[in-house]
């Protein structure tokens, strides 16, 4: 079986003890309490658009996870609006 070189590479992290699975944290913002997760580039498989630019995440590219602690009044749970964000974009995000 073929491994890809960034699924080698992450399994040669984890088998060193550099890996650390991915936590969550809630963090306030001025437009109030969000879930966030960073992703780094290994996990990172899809093409995303940021919000926070407008330009598109490429796939293997390390950017943040980010949901509201509270959903909108039309989603049950705020996981389900979560957004994807540069990290710069997040961070400068107020």
């Amino acid at each position: 079986m073929c491994m890809s070189k960034r699924k080698a590479a992450a399994a040669r992290a984890r088998s060193r003890g550099a890996y650390r699975p991915s936590s969550e944290e809630l963090v306030s913002k001025r437009a109030g309490e969000f879930w966030q997760r960073f992703i780094t580039g290994a996990t990172s498989t899809k093409p995303y658009v940021c919000p926070g630019c407008n330009q598109q995440i490429r796939p293997a590219t390390p950017h943040y996870v980010v949901w509201p602690d509270v959903p909108s009044l039309l989603e049950s749970e705020g996981i389900n609006e979560r957004r994807h964000w540069h990290k710069h974009c997040w961070e400068r995000h107020s």
